[in-house]
């Protein structure tokens, strides 16, 4: 029997659920409260009913994306939040108590560094290693361990963590396996083929793909037991247990913390859905030839990408990624060459915080992002006060190749 490919079944997965007024896509419902005839009913929807009560906790346009990020991810079911952020958050204050340990990745990105030095000041336990290599993971396990966490690809210095070791390690030992999947995107991966219990990704970047919209979910792939987790509240343990652990992150993220997606970014995020395959497959190619084209240029020290073979963990992103490797790089300028005055001889890069919009980005990492964090803990990731962190866009190659040689030369110059 034919199955249609990732693109074509993201395009029309509106059709699944028929659109209002026959649409092409589902309309935005910018409304903040749903009114109902009957109280019965209404009171149903509080007690578990599917159905709209008040904006906070899900719209028809945020329910309309998360089937689609559902389908995407290959999971059982999404909830939504404003920023990738708060998708995180969701998940570690929602699921985590005091006392409880969590052992994270190192190379993670400056804003969940943040995150996980909060969580430690509220209690939670926060162990943070090389998850390039799973016996590091293993080493730091605890009894009180509840929760691994890792990034598919590092973000800037790119490495990639033993996601298919760390997934079985969680398995064996009943862990929650959480993955943050934004620099690959489920186009390039999808986290529950090496076991993983939940997938976080930042809408914002790949899966919008414009730089206009925020957002964020958290795709539950079923993997994952919830009747023998401790930290789900009585009054959510109802109906399958599948269902218990997003029903909370929903409930506490949503509802208590308030971290909900407004219907114009989901709205625009879902249209950027549909246009990930191409636009990915671009990042990826381009950041490909930029990386090989910079690997040997008499400005840059080193390049981070994990499509060159000289990568540490090349041979792992070939297998994980099926040869796709992302479109995000990391450059170490060479001895002499100012970053600042790097960056300002670009032309068509613009100097921008994001990622994954279809403009190429660049910006000096130890001076911005990672400026709080301190020359140690940057040292321990490998970010180099030299280093320029490159979000490779769906410019034509070789404008790219020219931008990027024009500057480092003009640097060269005496």
């Amino acid at each position: 029997m034919h199955q249609n490919g990732f693109t074509t079944t993201i395009v029309h997965s509106d059709r699944d659920q028929s659109a209002e007024h026959g649409a092409v896509h589902k309309p935005m419902h910018p409304s903040s409260e749903y009114v109902y005839e009957d109280a019965r009913e209404l009171a149903a929807v509080f007690q578990g009913k599917a159905g709209f009560t008040y904006a906070r906790q899900g719209t028809p346009t945020t329910t309309a994306l998360e089937a689609r990020i559902t389908r995407m991810e290959a999971g059982k079911s999404t909830v939504s939040f404003a920023t990738g952020m708060a998708a995180l958050a969701a998940i570690f204050t929602t699921l985590l108590r005091r006392g409880d340990h969590l052992v994270s990745s190192q190379y993670v990105f400056g804003n969940t560094n943040s995150l996980l030095n909060t969580l430690m000041e509220l209690g939670v336990e926060v162990t943070m290693v090389d998850a390039t290599d799973v016996r590091q993971v293993r080493d730091a396990l605890r009894p009180n361990t509840r929760m691994v966490f890792t990034e598919t690809i590092a973000n800037p210095g790119t490495q990639i963590a033993d996601l298919a070791g760390m997934g079985e390690l969680c398995r064996e030992r009943g862990l929650v396996y959480v993955v943050d999947n934004t620099l690959t995107s489920p186009w390039m991966f999808r986290p529950v083929e090496v076991g993983a219990s939940l997938v976080m990704n930042s809408l914002s970047k790949y899966i919008a793909g414009h730089g206009h919209a925020l957002g964020g979910a958290v795709t539950d792939t079923g993997l994952f037991d919830w009747s023998g987790y401790a930290n789900i509240y009585e009054s959510y343990r109802k109906g399958a247990p599948t269902g218990w652990g997003l029903t909370q992150i929903k409930k506490k993220g949503l509802r208590d913390m308030g971290g909900t997606l407004a219907a114009e970014p989901a709205h625009r995020i879902a249209i950027g859905t549909e246009t990930l395959a191409l636009r990915m497959a671009r990042h990826c190619s381009n950041a490909l030839a930029l990386a090989t084209f910079l690997q040997g240029h008499p400005g840059v020290a080193r390049v981070h990408y994990p499509g060159l073979s000289c990568h540490a963990q090349h041979q792992r992103a070939s297998a994980l990624f099926d040869g796709r490797y992302g479109g995000l790089l990391g450059v170490e300028l060479a001895e002499g060459i100012d970053c600042f005055d790097f960056l300002n001889r670009l032309r068509i890069v613009l100097m921008a915080t994001h990622l994954g919009d279809t403009r190429s980005l660049a910006l000096p990492a130890a001076h911005t992002i990672y400026y709080e964090m301190g020359a140690e803990k940057r040292a321990q990731m490998g970010i180099a006060d030299s280093l320029i962190r490159v979000s490779v866009g769906i410019e034509d190659e070789a404008d790219l190749l020219f931008d990027f040689d024009q500057a480092l030369r003009g640097c060269l110059q005496p």
